[in-house]
């Protein structure tokens, strides 16, 4: 069994309040030290503060505005899709309608065929047209379709190539 040591107990005790005292030493220096000090901040420093407080204002403002911006420019294009989407539906709902009306006519056309030849010549008549008329529909929905995206976009674009341009005046 080990024994404790009670003199090196004491020593440990004798070393902390050592420590202790010169802590106090310390702060009690430090506070003299502080004593005469004036408290007022220097013209300089508060000339750099306000300085600051300005610059970070300033920044704020500006990345304030330009969020904003963004938003409106965001918001414009979400509108202009919305009205795209519904041009388009009602260009689509306007190509079916015709369509069934031109199936429509083809029935009507086909109930008063004579023979089995007219019904063919009508049939082969409806082909073609139709093919034309499919291959022109396709292509004003495809036109439509890409003036609706690019009017969308160009508020996002438009926003953009103002915001590079203030950065570049900076």
């Amino acid at each position: 069994m080990s024994e404790i040591n009670v003199n090196g107990g004491q020593e440990v005790h004798e070393a902390v309040e050592a420590a202790s005292d010169h802590i106090k030493k310390v702060e009690a220096g430090v506070s003299e030290l502080f004593d005469g000090f004036n408290a007022a901040v220097p013209e300089a420093v508060r000339a750099i503060a306000e300085q600051n407080v300005t610059q970070t204002r300033e920044t704020y403002e500006n990345a304030k505005g330009t969020m904003e911006d963004a938003v409106e420019a965001l918001e414009q294009s979400l509108d202009r899709a919305g009205q795209g989407a519904a041009a388009l539906n009602r260009k689509v709902i306007g190509l079916t309608q015709t369509n069934l009306n031109t199936g429509f006519d083809l029935a009507r056309e086909m109930a008063g065929a004579k023979n089995v030849a007219e019904l063919m010549e009508l049939q082969a008549s409806f082909v073609r047209n139709q093919f034309s008329a499919l291959t022109t529909q396709a292509e004003e929905v495809r036109n439509l379709a890409t003036k609706i995206a690019t009017d969308a976009a160009n508020p996002i674009k438009d926003h953009v190539s103002q915001s590079i341009e203030k950065v570049m005046a900076r």
